[in-house]
């Protein structure tokens, strides 16, 4: 399996976007968003995704962002993996203020989302990710050479069986635009490999 911008399928296509085999542009509308009701009790699910289709089980696909014009609280750009409204998750950096901005996950499983994050500087502008797929259970990892990645999350997606969707997206949640560049997509062997430790629970 290859990466193929010619694969490549919107959901909810934005009004302002530039796609080349090299190079993604997004430039992205304001209260554009994608979360479902845990905690502050709203859905939203109206942020650009672009993806491509797969039912291979074992894979991994990598791209770099480029977030260097996000200026406003919650501008984001990353990977993704869209299912359907309620069955989601997403890897990415959101801007929190001049000092500051998150790196973290969302998983959405049966329409309540969760938020894994933690804090890095603002003065980062550029993040690599990974997403890893075995079966219906997935990895993020991050990167800021593209060559030593780090954990961020492993998670299991309850409907992530047979065919899924992958690729990436960019939003503002709030009001705000800025243009968000995704570079060097690929897809690899499965880079997440099985784990060597505790056997698995045989079934009764």
């Amino acid at each position: 399996m290859q990466w193929d911008i010619n694969k490549l399928k919107w959901t909810r296509e934005p009004l302002d976007f530039t796609i080349t085999p090299e190079k993604i542009e997004i430039i992205t509308a304001p209260h554009t968003d994608l979360w479902q009701r845990t905690y502050y009790h709203f859905r939203n699910d109206n942020a650009p995704v672009l993806q491509m289709e797969t039912d291979e089980t074992f894979f991994s696909f990598v791209v770099k962002t480029d977030f260097s014009g996000s200026h406003h609280r919650f501008d984001q750009c990353g990977v993704v993996l869209y299912l359907d409204s309620e069955n989601w998750l997403k890897g990415s950096v959101e801007y929190e203020n001049e000092k500051f901005q998150h790196l973290g996950s969302v998983v959405t499983n049966h329409g309540y989302s969760d938020w894994a994050t933690t804090e890095i500087p603002a003065t980062v502008k550029t993040m690599w990710y990974r997403l890893s797929r075995r079966d219906d259970d997935f990895c993020i990892e991050n990167s800021v050479d593209g060559k030593i990645f780090q954990q961020m999350r492993i998670c299991h997606m309850i409907n992530a069986k047979g065919a899924i969707r992958f690729g990436v997206y960019a939003c503002s949640p709030e009001e705000s635009s800025f243009k968000a560049v995704f570079t060097n997509m690929k897809i690899t062997e499965c880079q997440w490999l099985a784990h060597d430790g505790q056997a698995p629970d045989k079934e009764a």
